[in-house]
């Protein structure tokens, strides 16, 4: 059985309270973006429950284009005002690099992604391009943009200063 089967067999067994419930906009008027890293329970870390908050993720946690385009739905369409940014300890894109990693995808695949990895060297810095990103993004309404790391080994979320 596949690791899918399995998921589905589990919902089928006992799903959860259906979304349907509850209201397409967040309760608490806030959207995440945070990294994919499976270790990180961005509910639990956050104290967040279904229908408090959009949670946006993706490799880095980083602000992509398509994380513009969510977060501006979100606040446009459905009310967010507030984004954090929850990057981690250990993370997979930290030292990553772009041409090797886009190499490897192209001998595999045979096609050369048109997008960028975006890996990073530090992780506090990144996340004070990702706040400055999101701050000067002119689609955006956001009151209030802050960023944070998690680390994987306490638990512990850490704000980092925007600033530097």
């Amino acid at each position: 059985m596949s690791e899918v089967d399995r998921m589905l067999a589990a919902n089928a067994q006992g799903a959860p309270q259906p979304p349907a419930e509850l209201p397409a906009r967040p309760g608490r008027g806030v959207a995440v973006v945070a990294c994919m890293d499976a270790r990180m329970d961005v509910y639990r870390i956050l104290g967040l429950e279904p229908g408090d908050a959009h949670v946006i993720r993706n490799a880095g946690g980083v602000v992509t284009q398509d994380t513009l385009r969510s977060l501006a739905i979100s606040q446009h369409l459905l009310g967010t005002r507030e984004v954090l940014l929850v990057h981690h300890t250990g993370c997979g894109m930290q030292g990553a690099d772009e041409a090797a990693v886009l190499d490897r995808i192209e001998q595999v695949t045979g096609t050369r992604p048109d997008w960028a990895v975006q890996g990073f060297a530090d992780v506090d810095e990144d996340v004070r391009e990702s706040v400055r990103r999101l701050r000067e993004c002119p689609y955006l309404v956001a009151t209030e943009v802050r960023g944070t790391v998690y680390d994987v080994t306490t638990g512990k979320l850490r704000e980092v200063d925007a600033e530097g």
